[in-house]
């Protein structure tokens, strides 16, 4: 006899975990079958989810490939595997899942890769030299939807981290704090789909200055931002960490704002792989998102943030002192301007990719015109951010997944309803769009 008496096939514990189990496999067949995006979007919209499994099951065994996802399990498909990631606090998960065992604890063999810039990152991925990455939360939209880049289907199962950017300053900037004063600036940020150019640019653009027009900025790789500050390339940059506790350290600059202060809570950067990937490897695929998910539910946990520390800092991760990297992670940091601040949640570690994430990001690439024409933002996210995915293996580890993928935040006291991008992006003064 069953154990649960609120599912339809008895193996699940409600009839909406049930439905949820369904509804991976069907998304995943069509992503399959369609892999253009934009194509089986029009199709959907165009006769509907059910006609098209519908038609999909007649030359596809959909029933049997529901029937193994609920058994759960399977067979790696392949158990050695490259993960790119770029050295900096924000690929903790992925960093730490390899001394510190997350992926071997669930069958793999990992190679995580120290890769030099988001662009080669990108470019490792699409060659398929690597069979996953850390990378921007932006990253993966852009992918899929060709900006910057020849369109291929990605997808973003898990935000890697929250918060943990910040804008800093060279110090002989330490007198001029307000925005206002801050026209001819030349700032650095990681890439231009990237959460610190947004921030960035809404930031300045709060404060009254065009960030095309009244400031430049310019895309270099998180490693040489130090660098550029302290021989007078730049004026600052928005940055992720360890890059700014970096510039603190070095005597070279002073943190300005943390990006919490600018959005509390933000994603930063993510897990992402290729549609092909999940859907061609979807035991490897659960395996590895699972590992990352369980060294994210442990990063969460503020007392482990030492060790991770010790465990993330050396040569072939992230290159830095421990001391450096543990201001970071704890919270409790030099900020340059002779201060010892405290703040637990610098950096955190969520994985829910919300779909309300992605539709913000997607205003933001339409706002400063990395997009062209309509944007259909609800239909994307859904594709883009898994977050069926994220939520089912959460459960599995120890973390409670909302039970919704949208919610209402604000960013510098601007609310966003997600329900309403197009809104969104004409009321701002200042924009491409």
């Amino acid at each position: 006899m069953s154990l649960f008496a609120n599912c339809a096939c008895g193996r699940h514990g409600s009839q909406a975990e049930h439905d949820s189990d369904e509804r991976i496999v069907e998304e995943a067949v069509l992503r399959a079958a369609i892999p253009d995006g934009a194509l089986r979007r029009r199709l959907l919209q165009a006769v509907g989810a059910s006609t098209a499994l519908a038609a999909l099951s007649a030359v596809f065994p959909l029933g049997a490939a529901k029937e193994a996802f609920a058994q759960g399990g399977g067979k790696l498909e392949k158990t050695k595997l490259k993960v790119g990631f770029i050295p900096i606090t924000c690929a903790t998960p992925i960093i730490m899942a390899q001394p510190m065992g997350f992926y071997s604890k669930h069958g793999l063999d990992v190679e995580v890769v120290k890769t030099a810039g988001w662009a080669v990152v990108r470019d490792k991925t699409l060659n398929k030299e690597y069979d996953a990455a850390h990378m921007l939360s932006p990253m993966p939209l852009a992918i899929t939807l060709g900006a910057g880049a020849s369109a291929v289907p990605y997808t973003m199962p898990a935000v890697e981290n929250i918060n943990g950017q910040a804008i800093t300053l060279a110090m002989k900037h330490k007198d001029r704090r307000d925005p206002k004063t801050w026209k001819g600036f030349k700032f650095a940020v990681p890439f231009d789909y990237s959460m610190h150019n947004y921030l960035l640019r809404y930031y300045v653009a709060e404060h009254g200055l065009d960030p095309d027009r009244d400031i430049q900025i310019r895309s270099v790789p998180p490693p040489e931002m130090v660098a550029n500050l302290r021989a007078d390339n730049i004026d600052g940059f928005l940055a992720p960490d360890p890059v700014n506790q970096r510039a603190v350290y070095d005597g070279v600059g002073f943190i300005h704002a943390l990006s919490k202060e600018i959005w509390d809570g933000h994603p930063c950067c993510a897990f992402a792989a290729s549609k092909e990937f999940v859907t061609t490897m979807p035991n490897t695929y659960r395996a590895l998102l699972k590992a990352i998910l369980d060294a994210t539910a442990y990063a969460r946990n503020a007392g482990n943030r030492k060790e991770i520390a010790a465990a993330i800092a050396p040569a072939n991760y992230l290159n830095q002192p421990v001391t450096v990297v543990e201001q970071v992670l704890t919270g409790t940091f030099a900020d340059g301007l002779g201060n010892v601040r405290k703040v637990p949640d610098r950096i955190d570690f969520d994985p829910f990719p919300w779909h309300s994430f992605a539709v913000w990001i997607l205003t933001q690439m339409k706002r400063w015109g990395q997009l062209k024409g309509e944007v259909d933002y609800q239909s994307v996210a859904r594709e883009v951010f898994l977050a069926t995915d994220a939520a089912r293996l959460m459960a599995e580890v120890g973390l409670t997944p909302p039970k919704s993928t949208y919610k209402s935040f604000s960013v510098m006291g601007r609310a966003f309803d997600p329900m309403k991008p197009k809104e969104y992006v004409a009321s701002f003064p200042i924009k491409r769009a």
